[in-house]
């Protein structure tokens, strides 16, 4: 609570007739080179692409960005992670998203820090400026 208001940690945009949409929670917004760019934006895309089960997106530390898009990408079985899986999800993501919230980085995992309800850790997945290791 700040000044009677309830703070939900929630990023809102107002659209031209007046309604608020739902963007991302303030915490998995990732600025990149002065763009707002939301995670689960960037998912939702990679989502799309059929060889993709899971993925989480989060802001990385970087020098001349402040941070880059970085998608910790979970491929269905039988698809091999590596420099082809990679480049076909680049270019898969440069056709569905603006060039900037296109993930600079793909990690492949065999799975994703999930509490035992099944939420998303994304706060596991980002690095720390100093040490360049996960946060726990």
């Amino acid at each position: 609570m700040r000044n009677g208001w309830n703070l939900t940690g929630d990023t809102y945009v107002r659209e031209p007739d007046g309604w608020f949409r739902y963007v991302a929670r303030a915490d998995d917004m990732i600025i990149s080179s002065g763009h707002n760019i939301a995670g689960p934006e960037v998912e939702e895309a990679l989502l799309r692409h059929p060889d993709v089960l899971e993925v989480a997106v989060v802001g990385e530390p970087d020098e001349k960005r402040g941070q880059r898009v970085v998608a910790h990408v979970v491929l269905r079985e039988g698809v091999e992670p590596g420099e082809a899986a990679a480049r076909e999800l680049t270019e898969f993501a440069r056709a569905e998203l603006a060039p900037y919230r296109c993930p600079r980085q793909l990690e492949f995992a065999e799975s994703l820090p999930r509490t035992p309800t099944g939420k998303l850790q994304r706060f596991r997945l980002r690095r720390t400026p100093a040490s360049g290791t996960a946060l726990e």
